[in-house]
């Protein structure tokens, strides 16, 4: 059973909240673990990395980069509150 990039989005979305914080995720860790997590016939790497545009481009989550490149939630900046 085939899934959703929007699926796969929201799962990876919910993934990057638990870690905020904690462990910088690689789009390579979100792959993995959400073609662990749906099985192989359900999601693919195409699937993932629609899923991983479609968090960019929404502005749900950002590239970050320390030593390479990391998902993660936008920062809050001081000022903005």
């Amino acid at each position: 059973m085939a899934v959703t990039t929007e699926q796969v989005a929201e799962a990876m979305f919910n993934m990057v909240s638990e870690y905020q914080g904690k462990k910088k995720l690689k789009a390579m860790d979100l792959t993995k673990a959400m073609i662990q997590r749906f099985g192989d016939e359900g999601c693919d790497k195409q699937v993932c990395k629609s899923a991983i545009r479609t968090l960019m481009d929404s502005g749900r989550c950002v590239y970050t980069y320390f030593g390479g490149s990391f998902i993660e939630l936008p920062h809050e900046e001081g000022a903005a509150t």
